[in-house]
C-alpha cells in the first residue's frame, strides 16, 4: 500500500511515522519483481502490472525511471521485457529510493522552498535546517548497505542501526 507508515503502538506518548511516495513504494516493488527472477530473466510491463496491481501505464512509467537510472534494462520483441541490469546484491535500496523520489532533505532544499520571498527569511538563523540534516543522515545510515536482495522473502533479517538504538527487521 503506498505511503505505508510505520508507527509505534498507540500507547506510547509519541508516534513515529515514515512515509514514502507511491512512486517510491511501487517502484521498489516493481524492482523486486525482477529481482525474484534473477538477472537473466525478463518480465513484461503487463506481467509487472498484474503482479503489483498497477495500471500498465503506471508500471511503464516506473520501469522507465528505473531504466533511465540504470537499475534495469529493456529488450524489445517476442522475448523482450525488463530485466535487472546487474545482480540484485549490488543494487542499494538508498540509491533506488533516491532515483524514484529523491532524498527527503538535501542541502539546496531551502533554495527551492523559501516561501513567498526569493530567499528564506531564516537562512542565517535557521534552527530547522540542522534537524532535517540529522534526520536525512539517520535515514542514510539506516539504509546503508541494504540491497534489493536483502528485501527478498528468502533473505535473512536486516539489521538497521539508528542513533542510540538497534532494530532487526525480518522481511
Amino acid at each position: 500500500m503506498p505511503g505505508c507508515a510505520v508507527q509505534k503502538s498507540h500507547d506510547s506518548v509519541h508516534s513515529i511515522a515514515m512515509k514514502f511516495s507511491s512512486q517510491e513504494e511501487y517502484g521498489l516493488r516493481c524492482l523486486l519483481q525482477l529481482a525474484r527472477r534473477g538477472v537473466q530473466a525478463s518480465i513484461t510491463i503487463p506481467e509487472i502490472s498484474q503482479a503489483e496491481g498497477l495500471s500498465t501505464a503506471n508500471a511503464a512509467k516506473l520501469m522507465r525511471v528505473l531504466r533511465l537510472e540504470g537499475f534495469v534494462e529493456s529488450a524489445r520483441g517476442q522475448e523482450g521485457g525488463y530485466s535487472l541490469s546487474r545482480p540484485a546484491e549490488t543494487i542499494y535500496v538508498s540509491d533506488v529510493l533516491a532515483a524514484l523520489g529523491g532524498k527527503m532533505y538535501e542541502p539546496g532544499f531551502c533554495d527551492h522552498y523559501s516561501g513567498n520571498e526569493d530567499a528564506c527569511a531564516h537562512s542565517f538563523s535557521c534552527s530547522i535546517k540542522p534537524l532535517w540534516s540529522r534526520v536525512q543522515a539517520a535515514i542514510d545510515q539506516s539504509l546503508k548497505g541494504i540491497t534489493i536482495v536483502d528485501l527478498l522473502p528468502t533473505a535473512l533479517p536486516v539489521n538497521i542501526t539508528l542513533p542510540g538504538k538497534k532494530a532487526q527487521v525480518s522481511v
